[in-house]
């Protein structure tokens, strides 16, 4: 269970898992803040859990600037009090052979996944260091414990994700705060299905055996519901959850067994 009174921050909550981790949290009766980049969509995400009887607040966030995460921390005070769980969900994806990979794509990469973790885990870590007790997520991937063709930049940002992880879990360990990653393999969100069309683009197949080829990778031979990286976030924010940190929990059917 999340403490009485609990208050939450998800980054990238406007879509997609972020939208799922706010809306489970919220319903485990935590006040939370939806933010990201298109306020458009955090607005629509908070508006739908207040308009069902939740505390939810929109807020506009670049992880990748650190003026704009530090507002984003002084927002979520102002509006929440303090912050006890930090959700890390913001990042971006790609997908091309290394001889096409622009340095501007691995910059990008970089900082949105790994960066962004950074900055934002630097803004709330004091407050929670502070009270002796928090708890932040990040979301990374499968492809942050294992490399594949074409996602060279994409699992170069991921394995920092981890390593950062790992890292800041061992420097907060004895101080009441846990750091850990959920690990989610392909999922039923916007960003698969621009993976999905990367892959026709780039192969002239159809939407069908696109997907189809996506499936052949996982073992279940389906994509991940946002609901179930949202459930492994929830557990690992819980009060019960104290002994695991540094982990990586993986949601993708068997594949990586870790």
């Amino acid at each position: 269970m999340l403490p009485d009174g609990a208050t939450a921050v998800i980054t990238g909550g406007g879509q997609g898992i972020g939208a799922a981790i706010a809306r489970v949290l919220a319903r485990a009766g935590a006040r939370v803040m939806v933010a990201g980049r298109t306020q458009a969509t955090t607005e629509r995400v908070a508006g739908e859990l207040v308009e069902a009887g939740f505390e939810a607040h929109a807020g506009r966030v670049d992880v990748t600037d650190a003026a704009s995460v530090t507002a984003l921390v002084k927002e979520a005070q102002r509006r929440l009090g303090t912050v006890d769980i930090l959700v890390n969900n913001a990042g971006q994806a790609h997908s091309a052979p290394i001889a096409r990979t622009t340095l501007e794509d691995w910059h990008r990469m970089l900082d949105g996944n790994a960066t962004g973790t950074f900055l934002c885990t630097k803004g709330f870590l004091p407050g929670m260091l502070e009270r002796r007790w928090g708890r932040i997520i990040n979301i990374a991937s499968v492809a942050g414990l294992a490399g594949a063709r074409y996602i060279a930049a994409y699992s170069a940002s991921k394995h920092a994700v981890m390593g950062f992880t790992r890292s800041a879990a061992h420097e907060v360990a004895d101080k009441g705060v846990t750091v850990n990653a959920v690990c989610p393999g392909f999922v039923d969100t916007p960003m698969t299905e621009q993976s999905i069309a990367n892959i026709v683009a780039a192969t002239g197949k159809s939407r069908e055996e696109a997907l189809s080829a996506i499936l052949q990778m996982t073992p279940q031979g389906r994509l991940i519901a946002p609901e179930e990286v949202a459930h492994a976030v929830l557990m690992l924010a819980a009060t019960e959850a104290k002994g695991i940190n540094g982990q990586a929990i993986v949601i993708d059917g068997g594949g990586i067994q870790a």
